[in-house]
């Protein structure tokens, strides 16, 4: 009888030891190797976080939307955001952490240009798709890598196309100023090549990283009057240069590129920067609201967020979903295993006239569209509630620049 008790004693501890080493979601490695994770990276904090967190919000909302089929083959679908502030050191301290979690097969990001531009180089090292719904620094795409794709145009044409509007208008000087990143110099550059080569005057050329007092170059651009200043850079430095000008008696037009297309814009600057010429802007993102495929878009995100979608919202949305796709596609082809990244990579460059709701979508070598929309701008109402209602005065269709 003592025999029994003691083999029955073992049997119990034994099964106890068995349980307690078990999962607590009873799934065992086949429920981990099934978790598939997609990153995002944008400003989350900072000036720059009122797009971030929507770049971050539109990538959620299309993982929550469009991760069924993933879903039905048994994969856990997660969305790992994180904060790169708008800051290149930043963005490759997270980039290796992210390329260190082998679950991450995408990432969806960035905003800034200077910060995507390196933090690629370790997507592209640990041959980790990104896929960008807003960078438009001609290096992005430039390096040829197979993992750097972007579902926007080029600031090489986008800086073109600013300065032909500009001469549309009657502008026959400009003075130009940048925030001396990748992004903002760049794009400054391409419209001051352009801008002299039309025959509009460039009377200055300055970079700066002033945030809070321009009196120098304010008072420089009052010497020089110009027609148009042009500010390559961001919104939150826009707006403190072109309010300053405002009050400091320039009553010109002002212009950037897509940087500035922020409702912060005019809440930092207010209704000063529409007087005078006016306030323009190129963007490589129109309104949410102007695209065919995205009302119930707005109408979901307004309805999740509590307020209308930032610029590149929609676009992150999208290249989402193009993350999404991809893996689908390789997972159906292995029949519900587990893709790699280098397969994901392939997959998304593999990809021929995806249906976003932003437009469709092709890439061609090197990972940029292969048709790309530009639009010019005007800052209609000083209200940052209407700041989507802003004019669209002129769309085009242009191709990337052939290599």
């Amino acid at each position: 009888m003592k025999r029994v008790l003691v083999v029955l004693s073992l049997l119990v501890i034994a099964s106890l030891m068995l349980a307690a080493c078990a999962p607590a979601d009873g799934g065992g490695s086949e429920a981990s190797a099934k978790v598939i994770k997609i990153a995002s990276q944008s400003p989350l904090s900072g000036g720059q976080s009122g797009v971030g967190v929507d770049i971050k919000n539109g990538a959620q909302l299309a993982l929550e939307q469009l991760n069924g089929p993933l879903t039905e083959m048994g994969f856990k679908v997660e969305l790992a955001p994180f904060d790169d502030q708008a800051n290149p050191d930043n963005g490759v301290a997270n980039a290796k952490q992210i390329v260190s979690d082998p679950a991450i097969l995408c990432v969806v990001g960035h905003y800034n240009s200077g910060v995507q531009i390196p933090s690629s180089e370790e997507y592209h090292n640990a041959g980790l798709v990104n896929v960008s719904p807003a960078n438009t620094n001609p290096r992005v795409t430039d390096r040829g890598y197979l993992e750097v794709n972007r579902l926007v145009g080029r600031d090489d044409v986008q800086g073109i196309v600013g300065a032909n509007f500009a001469l549309g208008k009657g502008v026959q000087s400009v003075f130009i100023l940048h925030d001396k990143t990748a992004y903002g110099q760049g794009v400054a550059e391409f419209f001051s090549q352009e801008a002299e080569k039309i025959g509009i005057q460039v009377v200055g050329f300055e970079g700066s990283e002033e945030k809070a007092n321009f009196d120098a170059l304010t008072n420089t651009i009052m010497n020089e009057n110009p027609d148009l200043v042009y500010f390559g850079g961001m919104f939150d430095q826009a707006g403190v240069l072109f309010k300053q000008s405002r009050e400091k008696g320039y009553q010109g037009m002002f212009m950037g590129p897509d940087g500035l297309d922020s409702s912060e814009l005019v809440n930092i600057a207010g209704s000063p920067l529409l007087d005078g010429g006016g306030m323009f802007y190129s963007t490589v993102s129109g309104p949410a609201s102007l695209y065919p495929g995205t009302a119930k878009f707005v109408a979901d995100f307004k309805s999740k967020f509590g307020a209308d979608p930032q610029p590149f919202a929609a676009q992150s949305y999208d290249a989402m979903a193009i993350c999404l796709k991809a893996i689908e596609n390789v997972a159906k082809s292995k029949n519900g295993e587990m893709p790699t990244r280098e397969e994901v990579a392939m997959a998304v460059r593999d990809l021929q006239g995806f249906p976003g709701i932003t437009g469709t979508f092709t890439f061609n070598g090197v990972g940029d569209p292969t048709s790309a929309q530009y639009f010019i701008i005007q800052v209609k109402s000083a209200d940052p509630a209407k700041w989507g209602e802003n004019a669209v005065v002129e769309t085009l269709d242009i191709a990337p620049p052939s290599k």
